[in-house]
């Protein structure tokens, strides 16, 4: 006869253990689940859309996605010879999606008032026959908001296919999405099919077009769900996405050479109450398909390890 456990051996859900970490006005949520961030705010003011309270992450807010961002169309890649099918997690354009790590537990490496590092051992199957350890560490501090660290290292013993970003969705302040202001500057934009996602091709972003974001546009009712590339950088190297409400609050995303892509998405839902809540801001290092295309796809060798980072800030 089966006994339910005592309460104190429960796991905590929905999404496991969360760790609250703290700097000047700045406060955020980590869970042990996919090591997403919860939560993130500056004086009280959310930065980011909330999961909800039960059940789990949804629409991957928050997620750091590996070992590759965005989709794998049919989930299939073949890699050194390995011809591989990925699950198909975005079942009704067939595609494989945001790779692998979203619902995996994480474990502390370390905590402090103001960072935590947690880990995870991806271990071998048929949609990734490689061995990864990814190490994530989230730290908030007083003036530059949250940054969060991903070091992926080879523990196999082959070479093994890799991309990372996070997921994001931003909210700039209390006012619709639609009148917020985007300012970033891109010079390429990945055409794709408009059933499934999947790139067709590269086009320059035209000044004055639908995707001149560089002196900032107010969305309005225009739907993105566009990667980008050719990013303008600052005399750090750094791309920067910036989104302004009316009332004068806004957030900052900014990252640096390491994701030479960036994935926009106006988080355009058939549910009312999920519809355009934020805007999606995901830094990538390799671009949509990357994994069937090769393009930009790291190759890590056995004992190898690859460091990208991002940081979100408020205004």
């Amino acid at each position: 006869m089966s006994t339910s456990p005592a309460p104190h051996d429960r796991p905590e859900l929905p999404r496991g253990r969360t760790w609250e970490i703290v700097a000047g006005p700045y406060r955020a949520g980590i869970a042990a689940v996919g090591a997403i961030v919860e939560h993130l705010t500056v004086d009280g003011r959310d930065l980011l859309v909330r999961n909800p309270a039960t059940g789990p992450m949804q629409f991957y807010r928050g997620a750091v996605v590996a070992p590759w961002p965005n989709r794998i169309g049919d989930g299939r890649y073949t890699w050194d010879g390995q011809d591989i099918q990925a699950p198909l997690t975005e079942p009704d354009r067939q595609n494989a999606l945001h790779g692998l790590v979203s619902f995996v537990p994480f474990e502390e490496v370390s905590s402090a008032d103001e960072a935590v590092t947690l880990r995870t051992l991806l271990y071998p199957s048929p949609g990734y026959p490689f061995a990864l350890e990814l190490t994530v560490e989230h730290r908030v501090d007083a003036e530059t908001g949250l940054t969060t660290t991903v070091t992926a290292r080879n523990v196999g013993d082959q070479d093994a296919p890799y991309g990372v970003c996070p997921h994001p969705y931003l909210v700039a302040g209390p006012e619709p999405l639609d009148t917020w202001t985007l300012r970033t500057s891109v010079g390429t934009v990945m055409t794709v099919t408009p059933d499934r996602l999947l790139p067709t091709g590269l086009v320059r972003v035209d000044e004055g077009g639908e995707f001149d974001f560089r002196e900032g546009k107010v969305l309005g009712s225009q739907e993105i769900d566009h990667a980008f590339t050719d990013l303008g950088r600052d005399e750090q190297g750094l791309a920067r996405v910036v989104v302004t409400a009316p009332g004068g609050t806004g957030v900052e995303m900014v990252a640096d050479e390491r994701c030479p892509w960036l994935q926009l998405h106006t988080a355009d839902r058939p549910e009312p109450e999920n519809n355009r809540l934020g805007l999606a801001v995901e830094p990538m290092t390799c671009p949509p398909d990357a994994f069937r295309s090769g393009d930009g796809v790291i190759r890590l060798a056995p004992g190898a390890s690859h460091e990208a980072a991002w940081s979100v800030r408020g205004l």
